[in-house]
């Protein structure tokens, strides 16, 4: 191997060395919030890490944003499996309720059913926001929309949570 092979090689690993580094923990944790069996989400954690190798270009490596975008590219291939649900409900409840909220005043049957009366699109968003703390513009960057649109989707969302919760009244950190 020449000696510009062994630079470029060893620039695309410090490349996707950084990448791993800044976006792992995002990745799993995103894919935490649907896949319950820890060897699975560890499988497709890495494949969407072995995807992103195939697909590095070392002068312009994907963000956290394209790597969410594959890790949806492979949970949408699943079917079938165990959702953890008391995890990603309790990041929602505390996003919505915020830390005012007496203990024990809303439970995880009553997330439940308020998450049921958001669109498709609302709840969505409220776990992007929530569960993977993702800023609405890269909210927008992931689902491709304009982030006007995100914040406007969220808002909504929020405000219908707080009426099915009846939490009307009770601010959050999102206000």
């Amino acid at each position: 191997m020449s000696e510009r092979g062994r630079d470029r090689k060893a620039l695309r690993d410090e490349v996707y060395t950084r990448v791993f580094d800044d976006h792992w923990a995002s990745v799993r944790h995103h894919i935490e919030c649907v896949v319950d069996d820890d060897a699975e989400v560890t499988e497709i954690v890495s494949e969407v890490f072995l995807l992103a190798w195939s697909r590095l270009n070392p002068a312009r490596p994907m963000g956290r944003v394209w790597l969410l975008r594959a890790a949806e590219r492979r949970l949408r291939a699943r079917t079938g499996r165990p959702m953890t649900v008391r995890t990603a409900l309790d990041a929602v409840h505390l996003g919505v309720t915020g830390d005012s909220t007496p203990p024990g005043r809303v439970g995880q049957a009553e997330v439940i059913r308020a998450l049921g009366v958001l669109t498709a699109r609302e709840r969505r968003i409220i776990m992007l926001t929530y569960w993977d703390g993702l800023a609405e513009g890269e909210i927008a960057e992931l689902l491709r929309a304009s982030e006007s649109r995100v914040r406007t989707t969220l808002r909504r969302a929020q405000r219908r949570l707080r009426t099915e919760l009846g939490l009307e009244g009770v601010a959050s950190d999102d206000d």
